[in-house]
């Protein structure tokens, strides 16, 4: 069997091809392993998250991590904006949990879309989010590159409610698509949006964004309200529903509110 060519291919492979531990990656929080996907290239891997490695938050319910994964994934592809690797929900070498597809990120720092730098040497046309300094004192800025998929992904956290966009948790990838990884603690009925992507804080929202988000704000009464109804409260999904609601009222990017805006670490 060939690589696959669309999401919904994508994602009953990761549903149902058996799965072959390789390791762990230890940079993460909760237990992430890479695995293979059976009769599949060595280039299509996937990461499982089992439910049962899932680090317990106080503010969110014990075991949902992986269900907000893959209703961060449905919206995604609701909206019609495929931001999120393809992920399904499955059982695994260790129970259950999420699959998602593997992004192969691209090598150099030039291929980076969020990164810090020297003031003077912030690239052209980043749009600097937090200024510092480091540990000899010198100032720094942490920026994002102005790049189109990115501004989408951040309208796509706000709508997500994502309390977690490290800039680790973009990637460009080998071919030139942007991604957006790691949605555990998303989709929460309080505000808790912390991002590393401010750049466009105020801004307009494009038109045709705004109308995919009407068009995801119908379905939520439909087949897509009852969907992510398996993997969120009552009070999620309303708390969804009002978020499309304000920024289709509003046009524009959220700005920042609070003191709990950032996440950490930042990358």
């Amino acid at each position: 069997m060939g690589t696959p060519g669309s999401s919904s291919e994508t994602e009953h492979l990761l549903r149902w091809a058996e799965l072959k531990t390789l390791g762990r990656l230890r940079s993460a929080s909760n237990v992430v392993l890479l695995c293979e996907l059976e009769s599949q290239p060595e280039e299509f891997l996937c990461v499982y998250k089992p439910v049962r490695g899932e680090r317990p938050l106080w503010d969110f319910p014990e075991g949902s991590l992986a269900g907000r994964e893959f209703a961060s994934y449905l919206i995604s592809e609701a909206l019609g904006w495929s931001l999120v690797p393809p992920t399904a929900l499955r059982h695994g070498p260790h129970g259950w949990g999420m699959a998602q597809r593997w992004v192969r990120a691209a090598d150099g720092s030039e291929d980076e879309l969020v990164g810090f730098y020297s003031l003077d040497q912030v690239p052209a046309g980043w749009l600097a989010v937090v200024l510092g300094s480091d540990s000899n004192g010198e100032e720094v800025a942490l920026a994002h590159a102005d790049h189109p998929r990115l501004r989408q992904l951040a309208v796509l956290d706000a709508l997500l409610n994502n309390a977690d966009r490290k800039g680790g948790h973009v990637l460009l990838d080998e071919g030139g698509g942007v991604w957006g990884i790691d949605h555990g603690v998303c989709l929460h009925e309080d505000p808790k949006l912390r991002t590393v992507l401010w750049g466009w804080a105020g801004e307009p929202i494009p038109p045709d964004q705004l109308a995919d988000i009407g068009r995801l704000a119908a379905s939520l009464d439909g087949a897509l309200g009852k969907e992510l109804s398996e993997h969120l409260t009552e009070d999620e999904l309303t708390a969804l529903g009002e978020r499309a609601e304000r920024l289709l009222a509003g046009r524009a990017m959220p700005v920042p509110d609070g003191d709990r805006v950032l996440p950490w670490p930042l990358m």
